[in-house]
């Protein structure tokens, strides 16, 4: 029989082997706050944290049209080699590639991503670069995430390879990369980061075999890894099945917050209790514009929205297929009937928007008390189920097909994507732009909306920014640090400082005791905090050697030798 198990002083630095590291390291794998992929080192375990896709580089192409383009291009005219030309078109005054979008991915060479063991999902928004870990660096370990994040990730995936795909582009662009190229172009592109790291997009079966490896968890389940280390899924509050994520030895514990709200929304509430007495808390995941209050930027949206249609007016909504989409259909059906809107049709277009609509009804399990209790009696959890039966709100997958027959003006539209580079938005975009009785609204806070409008100038409809962003904002997290406590908190460089934009405003950042560490892409993080403890087991002839009384504890030498102590010694 063994003995039991004792708690045992870590090694102290001087003497530990190469083997044995008792630091705690963040590798920064992304720049982009709110889309974080970290890979924390504990315990000998390698955990990757997100995997978010940094897609603001679309920007800097041409969309992507449907049909044929009215957009005015030029060739553009540099000190550069004439097969360069190719690449880039000049389009109101701003420079574009002109090829197939691309994504700015995670850094793959600052550690060996094979030897990664597993990944944590937080939410369906961080993991759109799953494909290309999974899929192109070795990767064998196992990806954990709930199941709305799954099922919604794989829609947001599919709507995104559907979009791409269905406008092929003949050429593909690389030579502009050049950095001695790149140095002669004007700004925007001159500036871009990381342009060796842009892809082009994953395929559907790379993006099939990427969710084969997900394992389905569920809130508060505790998951164990080797034996050494314990992790569990928290709500977060932000999502259909969005998590934080506690990761724990016997002594130590981290905990892992991404993605998190406090507002009454959808989603279950957020467990904050269980992220108490953290020895590391890792911060990402606010929100974007923290300024912005979400409720006001509904009543915005709301009220733009109806006075463009009262004058005769279409509304068009850069959207995902999921997630701010069923807050928005939930306002606009409490305020529809009182604002005399209750003839005009509301469209939602996208690959997915069937399938989307319909899982925001079946995950009962994962939504808000109010809408789990109007499931038992039974009613829809989400109005929008209403608005589809009463036909104000019609779904389509794409412009063509059925969408042609039932097309009334003046409508709304809900149409992706938010960058306003690919999908169906692209054609809306050209149809409706050149009418000031128009209006696009921006609700997705992911994507600077000039930049967005830049290639479709000079543009006659109306923009309106009504950014709606439900996550933590500074004042809330300095809140909830003060009620945790925990006793170090790790977060992205951005946050350690005003926004560049507002440098007097020292309200919008992390503030703690002690501060906080921060990180940036590219950049590994060793942490202060050390482990003390470890748990082990010592066989009955071990502990009883050379006369040792079985009661006590281990000691650890200067030399890293062990002797056992009795307590009363």
């Amino acid at each position: 029989a063994k003995s039991p198990i004792l708690a045992v002083p870590e090694e102290p630095s001087n003497s530990l082997s190469k083997k044995r590291n008792p630091h705690v390291e963040v590798y920064c794998l992304s720049g982009h706050p709110t889309l974080p992929c970290n890979v924390l080192k504990f315990k000998s375990t390698t955990i990757m944290l997100d995997c978010g896709l940094d897609m603001t580089s679309t920007l800097n192409f041409l969309p992507l049209p449907l049909v044929q383009s009215n957009i005015v291009l030029y060739f553009c005219v540099f000190s550069v080699d004439v097969f360069f030309l190719q690449e880039l078109k000049e389009c109101s005054g701003h420079v574009f590639v002109d090829s197939v979008p691309e994504f700015c991915l995670p850094e793959t060479e600052l550690l060996d991503l094979s030897t990664v063991d597993v990944i944590l999902i937080s939410n369906y928004h961080c993991m759109m670069a799953l494909p290309y870990i999974t899929e192109y660096t070795g990767f064998t370990g196992t990806v954990y995430a709930t199941e709305p994040t799954v099922q919604i990730g794989r829609l947001l995936m599919e709507e995104l390879v559907n979009s791409i795909e269905r406008v092929p582009k003949a050429q593909s662009a690389s030579m502009w990369k050049n950095k001695e190229v790149q140095r002669v172009l004007p700004a925007p592109l001159k500036d871009a980061v990381e342009v060796s790291m842009w892809r082009k997009c994953y395929t559907m079966p790379e993006v099939n075999a990427a969710l084969s490896k997900i394992q389905l968890v569920g809130y508060s389940q505790k998951i164990e890894l080797f034996g050494a280390v314990q992790v569990t899924p928290l709500s977060s509050g932000y999502a259909l099945g969005s998590s934080n994520w506690i990761i724990q030895s016997h002594y130590e514990k981290v905990s892992y917050v991404s993605g998190s709200s406090l507002l009454t929304t959808h989603p279950q509430p957020m467990d904050q209790a269980s992220l108490k007495n953290s020895d590391v808390l890792i911060l990402t995941g606010l929100t974007q514009i923290p300024t912005a209050n979400p409720d006001g930027m509904v009543g915005e949206f709301c009220s733009n929205l109806a006075m463009t249609v009262r004058n005769g007016g279409n509304v068009l909504v850069p959207c995902y297929p999921s997630g701010v989409i069923y807050d928005l259909l939930e306002c606009l059906y409490q305020y529809i009937d009182s604002a005399g809107l209750s003839n005009v049709p509301f469209y939602f277009i996208s690959p997915v928007a069937n399938s989307s609509l319909e899982f925001s009804q079946i995950f009962a399990e994962w939504l808000c008390h109010n809408k789990q209790t109007k499931v038992y009696l039974p009613e829809p959890p989400f109005p929008h189920a209403e608005l589809i039966q009463t036909n104000k709100l019609k779904h389509y997958p794409s412009i063509h097909g059925d969408f042609s027959n039932d097309f009334k003006q003046p409508c709304v539209v809900f149409t992706g994507h938010p960058s306003l580079r690919f999908g169906d938005v692209v054609h809306f975009m050209e149809l409706w732009g050149k009418s000031s009785l128009n209006t696009v609204i921006f609700t997705e806070p992911d994507f600077s909306y000039l930049d967005a409008l830049a290639p479709y100038q000079p543009l006659a409809m109306k923009c309106v920014y009504c950014p709606i962003d439900t996550r933590l904002n500074f004042i809330q997290v300095s809140k909830l640090l003060k009620e945790v406590q925990p006793l170090h908190v790790v977060c992205p460089e951005q946050y350690t400082q005003p926004p560049p934009t507002q440098s007097h405003r020292t309200d919008l950042m992390v503030d703690c005791q002690p501060p906080p560490m921060s990180y940036r892409r590219a950049e590994v993080l060793t942490l202060p905090y050390k482990r003390r403890y470890e748990k082990i087991e010592i066989m009955p002839e071990v502990s009883n050697k050379n006369g040792e009384k079985d009661g006590g504890f281990l000691l650890i030498q200067p030399n890293s030798s062990y002797c056992f102590s009795s307590p009363f010694d």
